[in-house]
């Protein structure tokens, strides 16, 4: 499949001999946990952001960053999910409200986060926009192409100064649908209203294209930093195996996902994996998958393509908080923090 562990014929091409020996050297895979691919790590003292909290891949993540002793900024959709999913971790979680949806809300979570004056060893994107079936816009930008990829492009630029140089990472949950179901041109530029067209899962498989193609660009910025920043998929549950085989026999399709089906904690042992092993320590630039470094769409190689999603979205952002009147004291900040130093 396209998300397959990449052979490592063809990456001595691609990386140097060092981050290969490094990426061959981790012994987790499919069946992984997030427990399980932290377990002897010591997190004490370190500070990790998980947006999507409150759903089950980010809660997970969120538990195991905390059981090994990590403080867990927990964000969700509202401080009410937030505290929910927070509060059954215990004090090393902290609740922080964030409609990635609303930017007004992302520039909040934002100054609360820089409020609280501690630096950030990682941040792991996790939440996502539920799919609508019919067409729905904010701001004059369709919602999944705004919540997932948007709200995240602004709150991580927002944050990138609090990040640790040398150790920090960032960690980008994409999805193998931004292989699958994305636009053969990756971003449809002229249609990011989807006025012109509108398919739901074409604009999820966009949003998630999106957000690894913004952690493929954010890592060459980065890369002076010494943050390493990778994209990830996260593996198939039930229902995400079931939604894009609507059409097959249900015999057919209950047989096939079971051979690619994950439990909640092995879809979040990659994200635990990138955000706190010192097992990838170094890696930056990646897509991966089962805990591998895998294939991902072949338009991540395109810079100028990332380039230009950089641009697009700085002028989305931008637009919007001119429009709500938002202080962009923080956004300036964070866009200054990936620009001349990191290029």
């Amino acid at each position: 499949m396209g998300y397959r562990a990449r052979s490592h014929g063809a990456s001595l091409r691609e990386r140097d001999l060092g981050v290969l020996f490094m990426a061959s050297s981790i012994p987790h895979g499919a069946r992984s946990t997030a427990n399980q691919v932290l377990a002897g790590v010591d997190l004490t003292r370190r500070w990790i952001l998980v947006t999507g909290c409150d759903e089950e891949i980010g809660f997970e993540t969120m538990n195991a960053l905390a059981a090994n002793g990590a403080h867990v900024l927990g964000l969700a959709g509202s401080l009410a999910s937030a505290k929910n999913a927070c509060d059954q971790i215990g004090p090393r979680a902290t609740p922080v409200a964030c409609d990635l949806a609303d930017l007004d809300s992302v520039a909040a979570a934002a100054g609360m986060i820089r409020g609280l004056q501690v630096s950030l060893d990682a941040i792991v994107t996790n939440a996502e926009v539920e799919m609508p079936s019919t067409l729905r816009t904010s701001y004059g930008v369709e919602l999944q192409f705004l919540g997932n990829h948007i709200g995240h492009f602004a709150l991580v630029n927002q944050l990138l100064d609090l990040v640790r140089n040398g150790t920090g990472r960032i960690v980008i949950v994409s999805s193998s649908a931004s292989i699958i179901q994305a636009p053969a041109e990756g971003i449809m530029f002229d249609n990011l209203d989807g006025r012109r067209f509108y398919d739901p899962m074409t604009f999820y498989g966009q949003s998630k294209f999106a957000v690894a193609l913004y952690a493929k660009e954010l890592s060459r910025r980065l890369r002076r930093r010494a943050i390493a920043v990778n994209s990830l998929h996260p593996g198939a549950s039930k229902v995400t195996g079931v939604r894009h085989n609507l059409l097959l026999p249900l015999r057919v399709v209950r047989s096939t996902v079971q051979l690619f089906m994950k439990s909640t904690g092995q879809r979040a042992a990659t994200a635990a994996l990138l955000a706190a092993s010192p097992r990838v320590m170094g890696i930056t630039g990646e897509y991966w998958s089962d805990c591998q470094v895998a294939d991902g769409n072949p338009l991540l190689n395109d810079s100028e393509l990332a380039k230009r999603l950089w641009q697009v979205s700085t002028q989305i952002v931008e637009r919007i908080t001119n429009a709500t009147r938002t202080n962009t004291a923080g956004w300036l900040v964070g866009r200054e923090a990936t620009e001349p130093r990191s290029i």
